[in-house]
């Protein structure tokens, strides 16, 4: 997947899920997406390269990086629990699809069950959850 077609892919995934805001506060060339006030996808140009930044579980990082090149531990952020995606060929845009929902409902699942969002559990194309 070539770099504007992993960015544009990924932001549009994310900003059909529940609750999204998009917000640039880190400077225009920073495309930051939001649930409830939580950052989980970041999209950017780092070095002149399209990247996208999301959370992850550790485990599924760890195996996702020794699987394509392209997923690098998480540029300026948690190396554990954030990962980035460069562009590339050997991403496929279902993997970019699923990784995006999974930084989202991960992020979700850390909020107090008060201000989790409404449909949030459907992320996956599951039945909403608590």
């Amino acid at each position: 997947m070539d770099g504007a077609t992993l960015l544009e892919f990924a932001m549009a995934t994310a900003a059909q899920l529940p609750a999204v805001t998009h917000e640039h506060p880190f400077g225009p060339e920073w495309e930051v997406f939001k649930v409830v006030g939580k950052v989980f996808l970041l999209a950017t140009e780092v070095p002149g390269q399209p990247v996208v930044t999301l959370k992850c579980e550790p485990e599924h990082s760890r195996a996702l990086q020794q699987q394509y090149a392209e997923v690098v531990p998480g540029y300026h952020m948690n190396k554990q629990h954030w990962l980035t995606i460069r562009a590339g060929g050997a991403v496929p845009q279902d993997l970019v699809d699923e990784l995006v929902r999974n930084s989202y409902e991960l992020v979700v699942a850390g909020l107090p069950r008060t201000k989790r969002p409404t449909g949030a559990g459907q992320a996956h194309g599951r039945p909403g959850q608590p």
